[in-house]
Order: structure tokens, then sequence, then C-alpha cells
């Protein structure tokens, strides 16, 4: 079987990794990949916004299955593409992506369907949004519309915050056209909880609950980033809480799903925080997470090429589908200045001691350049420890991180923490 990946991140390097443990593939590309990737997969310089590039590419070579990592292209219509082209493709339709492409849509989604949530209202103008700032209190939770790269929420802890929030958004559009609309959204303490699933149209299945450290910096201060790193499973998440997910939750969403005639298979992502009313859904994504990716993968016990592929054809229920019992956590290492500015080209040393260690390093904003690895993003490496319990796989993922090195490079000392 032929594979394709789509995508550059870590997320997608992941995704190759496992896929290239499974007996019943011959050959994986990515595009556009990165250094680590290559490792394991034949790169493609093809964007992964080309879809015409990408159903071009996957017609030519006969791919058997290609699997979708980011979000834009799913928004932007590939899976349409690809189907109508009469090619298998694992990633939402157009229908299903506005679930993560429309905050405003999917929060409507998730009123109509008696889904828990936090109270929202929509605005398409800033003086009416900056009136319903002054007649409400702090704190509040400004979301773009539409994508950002994960950087779209912004929670604000007094009016002048929140009054700045939305002229960065709507008027400076510092997210683009994503910024034409916001929500504002009633704040929700509790502890956030990632769940993915993987749906075949009709049926779904469940990876290991993970937990994501979105703010820059230790104790959760500093701006919002893609992602800070993650760990799994999450010891909060209670048998008594997962069954109050699938319940309330998680079945009410397919259901819904099926409902308003959403066509494809895919990753259905449901970003929850749970309350001391119970569980709430704080944003759905379309597509798996990063870098929760890089942790759920690793305890997926399993072939997780058959799991994509059968479920692209309909046919999930046919896998015997299991998560391992072992705990995994991921720390990033970022360049210094992100998510903000930074600069790039730094070359990178001590992968291999990292690996020696018994560590899985996924890159995400890597390259060669003259035979060197050297950074190409924000999020350079993601290193990745898997053991038996949560306490060891901290120790492990850090004594990796110590051993990686590039000017200027950064990471919390804090992941994982919050579940011991």
């Amino acid at each position: 079987m032929k594979v394709l990946v789509i995508g550059s991140g870590g997320r997608e390097h992941t995704l190759a990794w496992k896929i290239s443990k499974s007996r019943e593939v011959d050959k994986i590309y990515t595009a556009p990949g990165n250094a680590g990737i290559e490792e394991v997969s034949e790169t493609v310089s093809i964007d992964a916004n080309d879809i015409g590039g990408l159903v071009e590419f996957a017609g030519d070579k006969g791919i058997d299955l290609t699997v979708v990592g980011p979000e834009a292209p799913l928004v932007d219509g590939i899976a349409d593409r690809f189907i109508a082209e009469g090619l298998r493709i694992f990633g939402f339709t157009g229908s299903g992506a506005r679930l993560e492409g429309s905050k405003v849509w999917a929060k409507a989604f998730m009123e109509r369907y008696g889904i828990p949530t936090g109270a929202f209202s929509v605005f398409d103008d800033p003086s009416a949004a900056l009136c319903h700032i002054e007649k409400s209190g702090p704190p509040y939770v400004l979301k773009a519309d539409g994508l950002a790269a994960g950087k779209g929420v912004i929670i604000c802890q007094d009016e002048k915050e929140a009054g700045i929030a939305v002229n960065k958004i709507m008027e400076k559009k510092d997210f683009g056209d994503a910024g034409k609309r916001i929500v504002i959204e009633e704040y929700l303490e509790g502890q956030e909880i990632s769940i993915m699933a993987v749906f075949d149209g009709k049926d779904y299945r469940l990876f290991v609950p993970s937990q994501d450290h979105k703010r820059a910096y230790d104790g959760d201060e500093g701006p919002n980033t893609g992602g800070m790193g993650a760990y799994a499973p999450v010891p909060v998440y209670t048998e008594q809480i997962r069954e109050r997910t699938i319940k309330e939750i998680i079945e009410p969403t397919f259901r819904g799903i099926r409902k308003e005639g959403i066509k494809g298979a895919g990753i259905l992502y449901f970003g929850l925080i749970c309350t001391g009313d119970g569980p709430k859904v704080l944003e759905y994504n379309c597509r798996f997470g990063d870098p929760e990716t890089q942790v759920v993968l690793p305890l997926y016990d399993g072939d997780i090429f058959e799991v994509l592929f059968e479920a692209a054809n309909g046919n999930l229920s046919s896998v015997d589908f299991k998560n391992s019992s072992d705990a995994a956590v991921c720390v990033v290492l970022a360049s210094g200045g992100y998510p903000v500015s930074y600069r790039k080209g730094y070359e990178i040393k001590g992968i291999d001691r990292a690996r020696e260690e018994g560590c899985l390093v996924f890159h995400a904003g890597t390259k060669y350049d003259n035979d060197r690895i050297v950074t190409s993003g924000g999020r350079v490496l993601g290193i990745t420890a898997v053991s038996k319990t949560l306490e060891e796989s901290i120790r492990k993922a850090y004594r990796g991180v110590d051993l990686i090195s590039f000017n200027d490079s950064f990471s919390r000392r804090d992941i994982a923490l919050k579940g011991v």
C-alpha cells in the first residue's frame, strides 16, 4: 500500500512514523514534510494547501490512502476534491471541517444539539463587542471565528485588556479574515482535556485522553501558542467524567454530525474542560491535535494504518482498537521569541543522544541545510517519552530535552505536573 501524509509538523512526523510500522504499507510520501520525516518517508515539495497539486500527485502515484494533518486544507475542501476524483482520503469534507473552521458555526451546532458549552455571543461589529464587554464582567474569552493556527483565543482579565484584544482581532486584523467575526464567551474554570475520536461516518473509537499546555511559559503564563507539550492519560478524567462525556457530549455530537449530513471519515477532536458542573466543550477540531498526537499515537497499541484505512472505507467496526495502559509525555523545544518573532537557521545538536536515552524525537520546525539539521519554525522538536508511569515519563522526557541544544531554545519545565 502507498500512503500520502499531508503536512510538515510534529503531528505529521508522528503519523508517518506510526504508519511506517504497518506491515501493509510499502511506501510513504509526505508533502511537504521536514528533516525528521525524511527518516521514515519520502518528502515531496508540494505545499499542504496546494490541493490541485496534491490531487494530481496522489492520482499519478496510485496512492491508496491520503492522510491530512493540518486543518487549513480540510476547511478548504481537500477531502471533497479527492473524493470527487475517486481517491481514498482520511479527513472530513469541508462541511465537517466547519466545526473547526468557524467558531460561530460550531457554537450554533452545540446549541442545536444540546451539547454543554459556555454561554456565548457573536459579533461582527467592534463597537457592539465593546458594548457587550462593558456590560459583562471579567475574565473575558474572545475567539476569532476562523482559523488562527491555534492562537485565536485570547483570555482577558479586565475590560481594558479585552478592548485591546477586540482591536487586535477585528480592526488590526492580526488573524486576517479569521477575525471578521468574534465569539465572546463565558470563562469556564477547570482542567482542560483533549479527546480525539476516529470516525468513519457512522461509528467511532476513542484514543487515550490527553492534556495540552497552550501557554508559552511555566505556570500557564504568557501568550497562547500552538502547544508547548502534552501528556496522556489524564488522571482527572475519571470513569465518572468519561461516562458523562460520552453520554452528554460525544454521542450527541456524532448524532448531530449524522443528522447534518456531514460526510467523510476523520478525526474529531473534543477540546473539553472539566468544570464543577461537569465536562463542557471549549472547541472542536477536525484533525489530530498537535502536540497531543505525539503522546496519543505512541500509546495506540495497534496498526494505525489499518484504523485510518478502514475508517476511510466506512468499516471501522472491523478493527480491533486498543490503547496501551502506559503513560506518555511530550515536551516541545521552541525557538526563543515564539510565538511572536524568532530567528531560524540554528543548527540542532543532540537528537541522537536523546534517542539513545529511549526518547522519541518528533520534528516540527526543522530542515536540512548542507547536511545539518537546522531550525525552521517556532516549535522545533517534540521530545516524547513512554513509560509505565507518568512520573517516569516526565523524568525521561526531560533527560532527552536536556541532551538537545540549539541557540536560543526554550521549553516549559512543568509539562504533565498537573497529572502527578
